[in-house]
């Protein structure tokens, strides 16, 4: 299945399409581990860019994916939680929430993934709500870029995780 939407399309502009490569990248998680996405290849990953940890949007979306986390496991996915906090930020909301999927530390070159993927707001230095799922192949099956304040929809998920498992 592919999917691409998004409240104005204005949000899209510069951002990955469905059937494109992922732009791969190489980012800390909370614990200062390095996570290359390229070496993820064989999964499908879940790529789910968030303003700020701790922010009550971002944890509410957060919070639907680590208690729904077997939808993920399930199409052998892997979720990848990105901000531009810092990985002790990130650690910290890991621990307070409870999350089991990494949380990776955008933070320097401040946002440089997030512009990769044209979801970095130059304007209040932050990443939009902006998820990718790419397959195991590497390749971009699903996007969604919300504006600011409106979550993204888990039926979305499940339902473009459906169409990764036929393919």
């Amino acid at each position: 299945m592919t999917h691409s939407r998004a409240g104005r399309a204005d949000l899209l502009q510069g951002v990955p399409a469905v059937g494109e490569v992922a732009p791969d990248f190489e980012l800390v998680n909370q614990y200062g581990e390095p996570v290359r996405l390229s070496t993820l290849r064989g999964h499908n990953v879940v790529l789910v860019f968030f303003p700020f940890a701790f922010s009550g949007i971002c944890t509410g979306e957060l919070c639907e994916i680590r208690d729904n986390l077997a939808v993920f496991e399930d199409a052998n996915a892997t979720v990848l939680g990105i901000s531009v906090d810092s990985k002790f930020a990130q650690r910290a909301y890991a621990e307070k929430e409870g999350y089991s999927f990494e949380l990776l530390a955008d933070f320097w070159p401040h946002g440089e993934v997030a512009r990769s993927y044209g979801v970095f707001d130059d304007g209040t230095g932050m990443a939009l709500r902006g998820t990718f799922i790419i397959d195991a192949a590497g390749i971009i099956r699903y996007v969604v870029v919300n504006p600011r304040g409106q979550a993204r929809d888990l039926a979305d998920y499940r339902a473009a995780l459906a169409g990764l498992g036929a393919s």
